[in-house]
């Protein structure tokens, strides 16, 4: 376990006995980077009230994981945590999910139709004192973001988001077409034994008339549990040779979800046309070959283009 990540997590126990410092943002950036290290993880998602006539539920979800969370940046108001799943028997190596977390955020993206992220501009209200959490796809696509401030009330460390929408999980849009949106508020918390996720999904239909049927809710629990027992050296590896290249994937993304309006995928809702192209690519990097700035750039003029300007926006 690294020492750092050890000394601060167990610091932050400490610190959350005492009201002092409640809101700097320096606290909220340790429990942040608490986050990181080696784990053990379940997945558990469960279809909980049911909400229209005839609707049935559907069967729980169960699933698990080797992980390792590595600080791709790390600064007073901005941390960006990348996820890496290994196989412990095989030692196969899957780059996974991004979380990026800004202070006081101005502005986040939303998702707003098929395949289409809106940039806008946070209240001041809700980021002021708050931070602003983003959920990028394995290919580093915009999936979420959600705004909340880190409470430390009787010692526990935890960040809850406003409600957004997200798109349909993986684990769902290979099997439904009853619904097309999730709104969701979710809770990281820090445990003595690492840190767990909770989502409190509502499964929505949102039709091209603007008019929403709320089919059921769910919850989602994530549990990170820090282990000594698997070997992560892979994804360390994996990350040496490719980090540098995943750096100029993620700045193309922010090309378009920098700033308004946003972005729109060509791509099919699995995604598979840009995974399949970027991970071989981030493949022959770890293969010894190199891969030029062009055959990126080829990905995005494919399968990305910029979000339509929203009405409001024109006026």
């Amino acid at each position: 376990m690294n020492p750092r990540t050890l000394a601060l997590h167990l610091g932050l126990f400490a610190a959350a006995l005492s009201p002092a410092a409640f809101a700097e943002p320096s606290r909220d950036h340790d429990s942040i980077l608490a986050m990181q290290g080696e784990y053990l993880v379940d997945f558990a998602f469960d279809e909980t009230v049911l909400l229209q006539p005839g609707y049935e539920r559907h069967p729980a979800m169960r699933s698990g994981g080797n992980e390792t969370v590595i600080v791709v940046q790390d600064a007073p108001t901005k941390i960006v945590l990348q996820h890496i799943l290994v196989d412990e028997k095989s030692g196969h190596v899957t780059k996974h999910w991004r979380q990026d977390w800004t202070y006081e955020a101005p502005t986040r993206f939303e998702f707003s139709d098929d395949q289409t992220w809106q940039v806008r501009a946070i209240p001041a209200d809700t980021t002021r004192g708050a931070w602003t959490q983003c959920v990028y796809e394995v290919s580093d696509a915009p999936r979420y973001c959600g705004t909340g401030k880190w409470t430390y009330d009787n010692g526990v460390a935890m960040w809850t988001s406003d409600t957004s929408w997200r798109p349909l999980p993986r684990r769902e849009y290979t099997k439904r077409s009853d619904y097309n949106a999730i709104s969701a508020v979710n809770r990281h918390t820090l445990t003595p034994g690492g840190w767990t996720h909770e989502q409190f999904n509502t499964k929505v239909l949102r039709k091209p008339d603007g008019m929403q049927v709320e089919l059921a809710r769910e919850f989602g629990f994530n549990d990170y549990r820090r282990t000594t027992e698997v070997d992560f050296k892979p994804a360390y590896t994996y990350w040496a040779a490719t980090k540098d290249y995943w750096a100029k994937v993620r700045a193309r993304w922010e090309r378009y979800l920098g700033q308004a309006p946003g972005v729109r995928l060509k791509t099919k809702v699995d995604g598979m046309a840009m995974i399949i192209p970027l991970f071989e690519q981030a493949g022959s990097l770890e293969d010894g070959k190199k891969v030029r700035d062009a055959q990126i750039d080829a990905v995005f003029d494919e399968w990305v283009e910029r979000a339509p300007v929203e009405a409001a926006a024109r006026k």
